[in-house]
Order: C-alpha cells, then structure tokens, then sequence
C-alpha cells in the first residue's frame, strides 16, 4: 500500500509539471527586446562578447524598452557592462548611451554609500561586541567583476541570537534610528540613508525539522570574510552556507512575491566565484536533505540557459530538460522581488492588506512551488497562516 501510494505521488507530481509546461508554453517565445536584454546580460555578466547577435540591430524605441527592463529587473549596471562588448554598430543612440551613463553612475556613487555606512554600523557593533553577519548585498557584490555595478537594495545582517539582535537594535535607538518589526521577526531602520535589517533566520527554510540540521550546518562551516573594493574586510557566511542561504532566499521570494534577474544573477556569480572552495558532493546532499533538490535542478537549468553559466561550474550533473516557461513567466513579469508584478502593484503597506497580498501572492505561484519544492512550499504556508497572518 505505500509503495502504491508513493507511486501515486510521483505520478501526481509528474502530471503537474507536465501542466505547467502546457499552460505556459507562449511564455518561452521571447520578444526581440528579451533576447536582446539577456545576450546583453551575459555579456556583462561574464565580461565577454555577445553570444546572441540575431536582435541587433534595434531601433530606438526597442532600445528604450530594454533599458527600462534592465532597471525593473536591477541589472541595468551589468546590462551597461555588456554594452561595452556589442559591436559599435549595435549600439544605442547617443541620447540613451548619456542616460545609462548616469545611471551607472548612480549605481555606483549609490553602493560607494553603503560601503561607507555599513563599516561605521559594524565597527559600532563590533566595539559593543557585537558580530553579525553579511548576507547578499554587498557580500554577494564582492564575487562579482565590477562589485559597484551590481545594485543593492539594502543591508541584510544576520546576528546568531536573538537577544546579540535585540542588543543591536537598542544600540541603533540609542543612534537616532527608529526601528520597526516586521512580521517575520525582522527589525529594519534607515541607518545614514540606508535601509538595514536585522535576522536571526540565516536560511529561509521554514521546516522546523531542519533546525537542528541548518544550526550544526553553521557550527561546521563558519564564517569567513570578504573584502570589498575599498580593501574593507566584511564578514560573512562561508561558501556552502552562503550558496544554501542564497538559494533558499531566492525560492523564498518565488513563491512569494516573485523574484527578478538580480538574484539568479548572484547565484551564477557565486557558484563561478566560489568553485573549488565547497564540496560539491556535500552540497548536493544539503540540497537533497533540506528538499532543495528538485528545485535546483531547475535553477541551475535557469543559471546555464538564459545567464550563460558553464556548465562545468555547476556543482553537480543535475538539471531540467529546459527552463520551466512558469519560472520564466515569474521573473519577467515580476521585476526585482516582484515589485512590478500585478498583485504587488496593487498592494497597500499597511497592516491587513499586505498580509492579504502576501497570501494572495503565495496562492498565485502555489503551482510552481508545488512542482518544484512541495515540502518548502507547505511549510512556508503555514508560516504564513500561522506567523504572517496572525
């Protein structure tokens, strides 16, 4: 009888993503502009010539509708990158050229801020004996060709207690900030301009029978530090830890409110960036162990399709046939945490309906995150049914 019912399962599972890929096939034919965005995009990515001409040459208003993609989608940096890889005769008009300028201009002055602002907030704590954590942001920027190009949004530190995180928040009152806790148990602030928050969560896995896996995983692999382009040593989790984080975090955020191209990109730079540092055996077996694994087969079909990883910087064999035209419809619709996308557009910030839109953004991607990380999704559900929607 179980033997049945597990092949009643796997049946179940199998029939479900075969409807996926039915219902969302017209997802797969990319516009010109798409396909130029993400020739462009590898380009910079992985500082190298195009390996798509066949978009070129566009006209203007094509040209203008890539740019304000790159921008949704926070990549407009690395697609300014990979500008400089096209063919002279490819590229856009004067007018445009001046604006990305001035955009990565920003981009960069922007992260030069948050550099200066983050190294006083962590010698402030460090001086009180306080030692969080760097996650994403400029931790995952550092692994990157050209760090100041790749955008931040804000300053994520991860602290091991929650009372080393309390301790901090008071240090930041005490400042001037003025702190606000979020319903996952986040606290942010504005520190110098910068929004930062707190969290004792350094995985977004919600199984609470990993959490005597996830705390030994730590306890084994450390941390270690990187350096930033100012020669500022920065702490954060060590290479196996930070691929899971990162992964995790960027699931997290599709079944949620959808997720953008920044964040595959971190992943393509962090497993290139970080090869020979892990094992890849073990980090299969975390993959498998935390119910990760069906779903990074998928990502890293995503990461060697559309953003030109090779395939030999993968950590294992493991992949799709091709990347799930749901995945593709998810990111491209969505922009940066799906910021642009329909339910979040029409969401408020305030109190019953951004839980409201939190649930309603989870139920709109239920499909895919039960295809793909069945066990995830079910135990983020009732996080929110029991935490977020309290």
């Amino acid at each position: 009888m179980t033997e049945y019912l597990h092949r009643k399962d796997k049946d179940i599972r199998r029939l479900r993503l075969e409807h996926l890929h039915k219902d969302m096939t017209d997802s797969m034919n990319l516009s010109t502009e798409h396909k130029a965005l993400f020739s462009l995009l590898r380009a910079g990515l992985w500082e190298r010539e195009p390996d798509d001409l066949s978009p070129f040459p566009l006209t203007d208003a094509q040209w203008w509708e890539v740019y304000r993609m790159s921008v949704r989608q926070t990549v407009a940096g690395i697609v300014f990158r990979g500008l400089h890889h096209l063919p002279e005769e490819y590229l856009p008009a004067d007018a445009l050229m001046i604006h990305w300028v001035a955009k990565a201009d920003r981009i960069e002055r922007k992260n030069r801020r948050m550099d200066a602002a983050l190294r006083l907030l962590l010698q402030r704590m460090g001086r009180e004996g306080l030692h969080p954590l760097l996650l994403k942001g400029q931790g995952v920027a550092a692994l990157y060709e050209h760090p100041l190009l790749r955008e931040c949004g804000d300053i994520d530190l991860c602290f091991p207690s929650e009372k080393e995180e309390r301790e901090a928040a008071e240090l930041v009152r005490r400042a001037g900030c003025r702190t606000e806790r979020r319903p996952d148990g986040s606290v942010c602030y504005s520190w110098q301009g910068v929004e930062v928050e707190h969290h004792t969560r350094l995985f977004d896995l919600y199984n609470p029978l990993l959490g005597g896996y996830l705390s030994a995983l730590v306890v084994k692999h450390g941390f270690t530090d990187i350096r930033t382009e100012d020669g500022a040593s920065l702490p954060v989790p060590s290479p196996l830890p930070n691929l899971l984080s990162l992964n995790a975090h960027l699931l997290k955020h599709i079944m949620g409110h959808g997720v953008g191209l920044r964040q595959f990109c971190d992943m393509a730079r962090a497993y290139h960036a970080l090869r020979g540092s892990y094992s890849p055996g073990e980090l299969e077996a975390v993959y498998r162990r935390t119910g990760l694994l069906r779903w990074s087969a998928q990502l890293h079909t995503f990461l060697t399709e559309h953003l030109g990883l090779p395939r030999d910087v993968l950590p294992y064999a493991g992949t799709d046939a091709r990347t799930s035209p749901r995945l593709l419809h998810i990111v491209l619709e969505g922009g940066n945490f799906g910021q642009y996308g329909k339910t979040r557009a029409k969401a408020s910030r305030a109190g019953w309906e951004r839980k409201l839109h939190t649930f309603l953004s989870f139920w709109r991607h239920r499909d895919f995150s039960g295809a793909y990380a069945r066990g995830e999704a079910f135990w983020t559900s009732i996080k929110l049914i029991t935490g977020n929607l309290r």
